[in-house]
């Protein structure tokens, strides 16, 4: 049976920063309202220890996380699909809301740099969730 909950899924290349940021806002932030995926195209190794250690200074704790690999499946499950600086790797489904999110990329980068994308992605997701149908 299909979920009665709003659906988004985040999407980005390695699925080690933008997108896991992204989800664990939405899942600290939306709670039991909303269900949360997140994927990339090329999936890293590991999470960005940056954007963990980012996260895990807001109270986030994302060290457990790991990349997954972006499957047509997640994106038919998925009510909203945002991508982040993947390009056109994401299949498109009618009725599906798409959004393309230009964030910075926090590979490489250091925890500073990531500060400001991890607020920069909470602002947006804040937008998001209150964007979302009820369920």
């Amino acid at each position: 049976m299909p979920s009665v909950l709003p659906s988004v899924l985040f999407v980005c290349v390695h699925n080690a920063g933008r997108s896991q940021m992204a989800a664990a806002w939405l899942a600290h932030l939306g709670g039991d309202r909303v269900e949360v995926r997140s994927a990339g195209s090329l999936p890293a190794g590991q999470v960005n220890p940056a954007a963990v250690e980012a996260m895990r200074e807001v109270g986030i704790d994302i060290a457990a996380a790991r990349p997954k690999i972006l499957t047509t499946e997640a994106v038919e499950a998925s009510d909203v699909v945002i991508t982040m600086g993947c390009g056109d790797v994401c299949p498109v489904f009618p009725g599906k809301r798409y959004e393309d999110w230009q964030l910075d990329d926090p590979a490489g980068q250091g925890v500073e740099a990531v500060r400001a994308i991890r607020d920069e992605i909470r602002a947006r997701v804040e937008e998001l969730l209150a964007g979302l149908p009820p369920a």
